[in-house]
């Protein structure tokens, strides 16, 4: 069967810059849907009928005419941030042609001489900016596509006021056709409020001398965290995600998740981790809304509530940490029955009777114990000596498949 939907990518140049099956393809179709400024771009010669995406927006218009020689017109390369991966989640591959134009990332890194095998490239359409946070770091270059005009104002405010002021900017507005344009500038002091609705940013960062360093490696400094003393230590928070030992896509629930540190470093280590953070305190909700921000996983979802009534419902983990609650009645009871097999399971205790429940659920369902003491050299008068931290028992154990 012969593809009846062929998604064009189409750039600033218009339908010139298409190639000969994007062109007979327009030609052919009885009906085209697309933005009005792709449409625009469409010569007289092509009769299709002519259709705006809806709003809100929904694929329905296009899988309403399944069968009929149907044409979409996306932005640069459809599969990138752009309607041809949403049409390829609903649309078999033997009825979808994806035909695409250079990206803007593309253009973008040929202009700037950058390889782009070497680049990040990210967007902040209809996305928050701070998810910008997790990939700053001295000597990485950014290739990011703008939610609107004003995006590049607002990320260069938000990258001064973290310490990335030295970075280097250069918006372009409408690349590849007859009104591009460049503009470039130091995050710090960016002097243009708003420019073209459509453009792409790209950042070099360079940091100030005094920015922390913010490592994608388990165990960031407590400092890095807003906590009211409710926060697994550094050195604690280390061991405990290598033994959850996050991967690509898994999810995490953070039980009894105080300030959020495990699931936002859960979530820093790969862009497809995702973390429920389940927390009941009101104040320590906004603490994890604040470092979730500031440490770029945006994404992180807060569950307020209190284990293990607030775990109802929820999408099966791939993995569980309880921080706090394993006395709880109930708690490891329904965080063991709603892991995937597989799935790992980490508590961590501190008082007596939270290290009896896991010695206890150890005896029941296996696993590994292991004793955690951590000191640190702290001035004793005019010497120096161990201050000992409380000891952590950490239960680490798997679901049978």
């Amino acid at each position: 069967m012969s593809p009846w939907l062929t998604v064009v990518g189409i750039g600033e140049d218009g339908f010139k810059g298409l190639g000969k099956n994007a062109r007979h393809a327009l030609l052919r179709a009885t009906r085209i849907i697309g933005a009005q400024r792709q449409l625009d771009l469409l010569p007289v010669c092509i009769r299709g009928e002519r259709a705006l995406w809806p709003s809100p927006f929904s694929l329905e218009p296009v899988l309403a005419r399944r069968g009929e020689p149907v044409c979409v017109l996306a932005s640069g390369d459809p599969m990138f941030y752009g309607v041809g991966a949403s049409l390829a989640r609903q649309v078999g591959a033997d009825e979808l042609l994806i035909l695409p134009a250079p990206s803007s990332v593309s253009l973008a890194a040929a202009r700037l001489g950058w390889p782009l095998q070497e680049v990040v490239t990210l967007s902040v359409v209809a996305r928050p900016l701070a998810a910008l946070n997790a990939h700053l770091a001295s000597g990485v270059r950014l290739l990011v596509l703008s939610n609107d005009g004003r995006s590049p104002a607002l990320i260069a405010a938000m990258l001064a006021e973290c310490g990335f002021g030295p970075s280097r900017l250069s918006v372009f507005e409408h690349l590849g056709g007859a009104e591009e344009k460049r503009i470039d500038g130091l995050a710090q002091c960016w002097e243009h409020a708003s420019v073209a609705d459509l453009n792409l940013l790209a950042i070099d960062c360079l940091a100030d001398a005094n920015t922390p360093r913010f490592s994608r490696v388990g165990g960031l400094p407590d400092s890095a965290f807003k906590h009211d003393g409710q926060l697994t230590k550094r050195d604690v928070r280390a061991m405990t995600l290598a033994r959850l030992a996050p991967m690509p896509g898994e999810l995490l629930w953070d039980v009894g998740a105080g300030s959020g540190s495990i699931g936002i470093e859960w979530m820093r280590t790969h862009p497809s981790c995702r973390a429920l953070a389940i927390e009941a305190d009101e104040g320590r909700q906004g603490l994890i809304e604040h470092n979730r921000d500031v440490l770029g996983v945006p994404g992180l979802q807060l569950i307020r509530g209190k284990a293990p009534a607030a775990l109802q419902g929820l999408e099966a983990p791939d993995a569980i940490f309880i921080g706090g609650g394993v006395t709880r009645d109930g708690v490891l009871e329904t965080c063991w029955q709603h892991l995937r097999p597989g799935g790992r399971l980490v508590a961590n205790a501190v008082t007596l009777q939270s290290e009896m429940t896991l010695m206890n659920w150890r005896a029941q369902h296996g696993g590994e114990l292991t004793r955690i003491h951590v000191a640190q050299a702290q001035a004793l008068g005019a010497f120096d000596t161990w201050r000992q931290a409380l000891p952590i028992t950490l239960l680490e154990v798997v679901k049978p498949l």
